[in-house]
């Protein structure tokens, strides 16, 4: 809404405002009636009461901007939804078709290009003629419909709307200064801009611009008559003459501004014949509001939810949101809907809305944060019925509502990257059991954390780093954790993005994933190896413009160098083993090299797929949860109308396939880029534990052993290397 002050020079001024109010004092009973006061309600207010109130009042009208709709772009500029309380455009008269300027002129102030701040002659015709169908103007010039149209939004409380609608003198005095100051600081185009974009044409649509763009699908510049006709039609009475719900009203509404254009000479009879013999033409386009019905409803959310913790919009949430949604911002988004597609596809074919299960997908860029799509099996909505929630499942609590999910030997990874760091290499080695019992942990205050009853479900024996993580060794990480230190662990995982509240607060079987945690955060935290080291935070919106194109609020990166480059590189050499030949996901692999880590939970509640190629993380993961989202295990659970046994719920076999869903549908809009090499750690700390020197071996028959099975995640078999004596187990995460 152009509010400037430059006034074009129309002749009317001060004096004929003020010669208004006289003449108002001099026919109060024609003008009162005119302007659809009652005369009784003038009884008992004498001039000098009016007078009184009038030299009252401030000296100009307050203004205000106007509230404009927001838009959601994603991140190839298409458009995600809106965010508005009046669903409105700003429009320059630049941009406002001529066509529709003589329309609205014509049917609501004929000479308002000819009078002040109010229209005599009009008041006085509209008092004779006030029998009519409404085919002569009312007794309010464009002027005094903008001010009271100004003061309706600027009300705050239902007392204040009362006041700026109510039918009193006090009222009309009130528009009638404000109108005269008004006019002597705009010009009347300026008047004319600023009545089109605030006025109400129906169908919760405000503003010539959404109303072009609503009924008849065009923009304000590309107006014709009969359709300009039909929207200056729509002011007198926005709900009667509607036209999608009163159509017939309309259209009579409508012939009778092109009755009146032609009246004015602005139209021939023939034009007007012509135009009054058509039908409506409507096309609507409907505006989202929100996120429900939009192709990323999570997403959407998401961004929604991110905006109102943004302080720079706002002291508090209610400051932001009415930012959000009457600031006409356009917030651009990091989504990229091919992405999204396909995370939704993958996600859906996989869990139906329905079973007692959820599946959830966060797609990260390591580098940026820049996350580029949110999956989730349960639609947005309010039907229990059929699945749907308002919870969001894929990002933190403080964003979506959900609690989190504990993501099993996922977050062996943060003990591996706490001993790297440290120096330990990844030939670190320790014998591990099937079963022991550990202690000598200790938290970051020093308090022991206690002995660890650990276990694996079948298999033992010696094991590196490399084969300890990628054949998921329950055994071997407790031992690790212990050598590296709880509390590095611990330390580890915060500066990586996990929720720890408290480092002193934590208990040895961390390394097994025992905290609730959300898809988004592992992507971001498994985003810091192929970042080389740099955790970034989770990013959404990459900037903020306002209605006129100014930045609003250019975000950047959060990113922090957590982790060495050596060290992210080994753990990304670790972790390709995954996705290699003989790995768990070695059915999974992309046409681009890629690396991965698997978990399943305690009872099998959960089971997750960490995948992720140099430049893009995408976690995968399915939970057992009820319809009120109570956790249960997958064993026996049905998804998409197959039954999981044991054998079918893991890491690889079950969250593995709708990860690879998903990247196989995208890999080639990825840019090709291969993992570095790990380079040096440095020396090794004294007490690494070194791999026995082997003896040589006397019987090349063969030695009828095995290095023993390892477990994949909490209380669920490991597969490892069995060798020749078959001493190999059945593993968890495969």
């Amino acid at each position: 809404m152009n509010l400037g002050t430059d006034r074009d020079d129309d002749g009317m001024g001060t004096a004929r405002a003020i010669g208004s109010m006289a003449l108002l004092s001099l026919f109060a009973g024609v003008l009162v009636a005119g302007l659809a006061i009652p005369v009784a309600a003038f009884v008992g207010v004498t001039s000098n009461s009016v007078a009184r109130g009038f030299d009252e009042l401030p000296l100009e009208l307050r203004e205000t901007p106007i509230p404009q709709r927001s838009k959601v772009l994603a991140a190839d500029g298409s458009l995600v939804t809106y965010f508005y309380s009046q669903n409105r455009q700003d429009v320059p008269l630049a941009k406002i078709a001529p066509v529709m300027q003589q329309a609205v002129v014509s049917i609501e102030d004929a000479r308002f290009f000819e009078h002040g701040a109010i229209d005599i002659k009009g008041t006085v015709r509209a008092l004779v003629n006030n029998a009519t169908d409404g085919q002569t103007q009312g007794g309010s010039s464009l002027t005094q419909q903008l001010v009271k149209n100004i003061l309706i939004q600027q009300a705050a409380t239902p007392e204040e709307r009362k006041a700026a609608t109510e039918v009193t003198p006090a009222r009309k005095i009130r528009e009638l200064k404000y109108a005269m100051s008004y006019e002597e600081k705009h010009s009347k185009q300026q008047i004319l801009e600023n009545y089109l974009n605030i006025s109400y044409f129906g169908d919760g649509t405000y503003g010539i611009g959404a109303a072009a763009r609503h009924y008849f699908s065009v923009s304000a510049a590309d107006l014709d008559l009969t359709q300009a006709a039909t929207l200056a039609g729509l002011v007198k009475n926005p709900v009667e003459y509607d036209p999608v719900t009163y159509p017939e009203n309309a259209l009579r509404r409508r012939n009778i501004v092109l009755s009146t254009m032609q009246a004015q000479g602005l139209i021939t009879p023939e034009v007007a014949r012509t135009a009054m013999g058509q039908p409506l033409g409507l096309k609507i386009t409907t505006f989202s509001n929100g996120c429900v019905s939009t192709k990323a409803p999570f997403f959407c959310d998401y961004v929604r939810r991110y905006l109102l913790q943004d302080k720079s919009l706002g002291k508090n949430e209610d400051e932001r949101l009415h930012r959000i949604e009457t600031g006409g911002l356009t917030i651009k988004t990091t989504l990229e809907p091919k992405f999204q597609k396909a995370a939704d596809n993958s996600v859906e074919n996989r869990v139906s809305p329905t079973d007692n299960a959820i599946g959830a997908q966060a797609l990260v860029v390591p580098g940026t944060g820049a996350v580029r799509a949110l999956a989730q099996s349960r639609p947005m909505g309010n039907s229990k019925k059929a699945g749907q929630t308002y919870i969001n499942y894929t990002v933190p609590k403080a964003l979506g509502g959900a609690n989190g999910f504990q993501a099993g030997s996922t977050f062996k990874v943060f003990t591996a990257a706490a001993a790297l760091d440290k120096g330990y290499p990844t030939s670190t080695f320790f014998n591990s059991p099937q079963s022991m019992n550990i202690s000598g942990f200790s938290q970051c205050d020093s308090q022991g954390a206690g002995s660890w009853q650990v276990s694996n479900s079948t298999g033992a024996g010696g094991f590196d780093m490399t084969r300890g993580l990628r054949q998921s060794v329950n055994t071997y990480f407790a031992q690790l954790e212990r050598l590296v230190g709880l509390c590095a662990t611990t330390k580890m995982a915060k500066k990586m993005g996990m929720p720890v509240e408290d480092v002193d607060d934590t208990f040895p079987s961390f390394t097994l994933g025992t905290l609730d945690v959300s898809p988004l955060d592992m992507a971001a935290a498994y985003a810091t190896f192929p970042a080389r080291g740099e955790y970034c935070k989770p990013m959404p919106i990459t900037a903020i413009t306002g209605p006129d194109g100014e930045t609003v609020m250019d975000y950047k990166p959060a990113c922090e160098k957590v982790l060495s480059q050596a060290a992210a590189d080994s753990m990304n050499q670790i972790l390709r083993g995954v996705q290699s030949s003989g790995g768990f996901g070695s059915a999974l692999q992309l046409n681009k090299p890629s690396a991965a880590k698997t978990g399943t939970t305690q009872a099998s509640r959960a089971v997750w797929y960490m995948g992720y190629t140099p430049k893009l993380v995408t976690s995968s993961m399915i939970a057992g949860a009820n319809r009120d989202g109570h956790w249960k295990s997958l064993i026996g659970t049905a998804l998409n109308g197959t039954t999981m046994s044991f054998n079918s719920v893991g890491g690889a076999a079950l969250a593995g396939p709708m990860w690879a869903d998903t990247m196989r549908a995208i890999q080639d809009d990825l840019p090709y880029a291969n993992f570095n090499s790990p380079g040096s750690l440095g020396a090794a700390p004294a007490d690494t534990p070194r791999a026995p020197k082997k003896e040589p071996k006397k019987d090349k028959k063969g030695d009828g052993g095995g290095d023993g099975g390892g477990d994949g995640g909490n209380d669920r078999p490991g597969r490892g290397n069995g060798g020749n004596g078959g001493g190999g187990g059945r593993g968890d995460d495969e």
